[in-house]
């Protein structure tokens, strides 16, 4: 697997990560999936290993540290040590000062159980008391001093993400990420300047829900009665209805013949695309909800689609989008 480097740090990372959002169990962002066991974590967490993945990303609103205990545990039971892997995670500013950010660390740490934050992001650009440049900071301050390797952001705007690196600037130090949602039915980078600014400033941008929360697999038009196994909450931020599987139906059509070329999954290739079209811009992190997932969507980092099944895709992905 062909590794990408994280912004401009010295870090290289496998180009899908796996995303660690269903590990909450509690929590608002429990709401999103239902409780993944240990055991469960465990085995998601070594199908992805197996599969090439070097990176996990997680947070502290998963869950108020639930994920990030479950991921490393899960990480110690595979006898992986500190270091041998690369950990994402963020802080929550909703409500808080910038001052929680040093005031907390060791919290995120405890939770990690000891192992290194190879990344630390802010999660929102909105919520906090106090203003984005002290927030980045604060953050600057606990990479000087050691205790996280990057700095990155999370759902930031263009002007705010170059804000954020101007700041990390002044300190003598370089913005890592912006973590975003990206995918073949949501490409707002493109259009809103963030795609743009990430490359201009060399900033890597992780691609949250690269597979729309499970609408690019296909699934759900192979049996549009599963919509109805969807929690609530993700099917509304997901889209999820009726009328999206038949908008998006001609799309996963094109997905489906390609993977029958490849012997892949409509979601693999969806993550090919991403990766593709993209170039070193962009890393992915999907989710799993069992250890099958993970190997399957691991593997996607391997596959090469040819320049006509590329544009092929992007068309679909744009009729798509534009009849929403």
């Amino acid at each position: 697997m062909q590794l990408r480097r994280l912004g401009r740090t010295g870090r290289e990372l496998s180009p899908i990560g796996l995303g660690c959002m269903q590990f909450s169990n509690t929590g608002a962002a429990g709401r999103f999936y239902r409780a993944t066991a240990q055991d469960t974590a465990t085995a998601i967490v070594r199908a992805a290993l197996d599969g090439g993945v070097t990176w996990f990303d997680t947070a502290e609103m998963y869950g108020g540290g639930h994920s990030e205990r479950a991921l490393t545990t899960a990480l110690r039971e595979h006898g992986v040590k500190p270091g041998e892997v690369a950990i994402a995670t963020k802080w929550q500013p909703v409500g808080r000062t910038a001052r929680s950010i040093p005031a907390t660390i060791g919290d995120r740490l405890a939770a990690l159980q000891d192992f290194p934050i190879d990344l630390h992001q802010i999660h929102m650009p909105h919520g906090s008391l106090s203003s984005i440049p002290a927030q980045v900071k604060a953050m600057a301050r606990l990479q000087t001093d050691g205790k996280v390797s990057a700095v990155g952001v999370s759902n930031f705007s263009a002007a705010q993400m170059r804000r954020a690196a101007a700041v990390l600037e002044g300190e003598g130090l370089a913005l890592a990420s912006n973590q975003i949602q990206l995918n073949l039915l949501h490409r707002n980078a493109e259009t809103d300047g963030v795609l743009a600014a990430a490359r201009d400033l060399g900033v890597t941008l992780i691609a949250f829900s690269p597979l729309r929360s499970g609408l690019l697999t296909g699934k759900f038009h192979d049996d549009p009665e599963r919509l109805k196994q969807v929690l609530p909450i993700r099917r509304w931020i997901g889209g999820f209805g009726p009328r999206a599987v038949e908008r998006t139906r001609p799309l996963i059509d094109e997905l489906t013949a390609i993977g029958r070329a490849h012997g892949a999954s409509p979601s693999q290739i969806a993550l090919a695309w991403l990766l593709a079209y993209y170039g070193d811009t962009v890393v992915a992190i999907p989710g799993a909800s069992r250890p099958e997932q993970a190997a399957e969507l691991a593997a996607a980092a391997e596959l090469r689609l040819t320049d006509a099944e590329t544009a092929a895709l992007d068309a679909h992905s744009r009729e798509a989008t534009a009849s929403r």
